[in-house]
């Protein structure tokens, strides 16, 4: 049974990495042949920071699937997401940085703290750097008990990243909204109430 399961873990995590690069892979494939849109940074910048609040969501997701059915095996995925996440996030940082900037400091020292989503979507990147260092096995033993502690301000990410994603978008905030209601019910997760709620449901429907 356990050689079965580390079978399946392998194949899964060959699923993760493929889909978790997809993204990027279909990116670059546009640049080469010229598909993007009419406003190219525009179109780079978000698909760069989707992924990457895609991914969050996911390792977000991880903790109340494993709490609410019993899931566990998703642990072993998280940190691969995270840094698939950080990556992503990045990349998107440095499209914004570098493309739309040109990496002019004095230009965005005078106009970038001009936008709040910009500003929202800075500190969500910071917040998301001492997870991405502190991801390591040697982190975890030289942190303790304060590693779980750090590796809480993923939720302050979320609701970051969230912002800055509502806040930059100018017209059409359903995509958005869809994700801060995904964060909403991540963070609810932590409600001891919220998840008798859900056992309560789980039993009703999932046992027989």
């Amino acid at each position: 049974m356990y050689g079965v399961i580390n079978f399946m873990s392998k194949y899964i995590r060959i699923v993760l990495h493929i889909c978790a690069l997809l993204p990027l892979v279909m990116l670059f494939y546009d640049l080469g042949y010229n598909n993007l849109s009419v406003n190219p940074i525009q179109d780079i910048t978000i698909r760069t920071g989707k992924p990457a609040l895609v991914l969050l969501v996911l390792v977000l997701s991880i903790s109340p699937m494993r709490k609410w059915f019993g899931l566990h095996s998703l642990l072993q995925f998280r940190r691969s997401l995270g840094l698939y996440a950080f990556m992503y996030a990045s990349l998107h940082l440095l499209v914004f940085v570098g493309l739309d900037y040109g990496f002019d400091i004095e230009l965005l020292r005078s106009s970038v703290f001009k936008k709040p989503y910009v500003v929202l979507g800075l500190f969500a990147y910071l917040t998301l750097v001492p997870l991405a260092v502190t991801s390591t096995h040697g982190w975890i033993r030289r942190l303790g008990k304060s590693w779980k502690m750090l590796h809480r301000l993923v939720y302050l990410t979320g609701v970051l990243a969230v912002a800055h994603y509502i806040w930059a978008v100018k017209s059409d905030i359903r995509q958005p909204l869809i994700f801060a209601a995904v964060i909403f019910v991540m963070l609810l997760a932590r409600v001891r109430v919220f998840n008798q709620v859900i056992y309560l449901l789980r039993e009703r429907f999932f046992t027989k």
